[in-house]
């Protein structure tokens, strides 16, 4: 699985069980209402529920980095995030590559007709 580039950043992962959704928003560096609307859009983020509370587990706090490196650092949109945890969550280098050299190749033309 990808783990988030800026893992440094975040803190570590408890050696709990299960996790409140107050715990996984400052784990992950997300609120909590968008950990709720990203169960809504990811059919992998799905915390356990008892009663009207949440609970995730580790692979649940592993998914939600995943899905934050996915938006937040790679630029994907929701649809182009699920699509990638679909195919196995992996962004190949040569997938990356190609989207850096398409935006150079955009400002090039950019700097040229700048420079006219």
């Amino acid at each position: 699985m990808l783990e988030p580039s800026n893992n440094n950043e975040l803190p570590a992962i408890p050696g709990k069980r299960y996790f409140t959704i107050g715990e996984v928003s400052d784990l992950c560096a997300v609120k909590p209402h968008v950990l709720r609307y990203w169960e809504q859009e990811f059919e992998q983020l799905d915390p356990v529920r008892r009663g009207n509370r949440r609970y995730y587990q580790r692979e649940d706090v592993l998914i939600v980095r995943q899905i934050r490196s996915l938006l937040y650092e790679h630029g994907y949109t929701i649809g182009g995030a699920r699509q990638c945890l679909e195919e196995g969550g992996e962004i190949s280098p040569a997938a990356e590559k190609a989207q850096i050299d398409e935006i150079i190749e955009e400002l090039e033309k950019i700097k040229r007709f700048l420079s006219i």
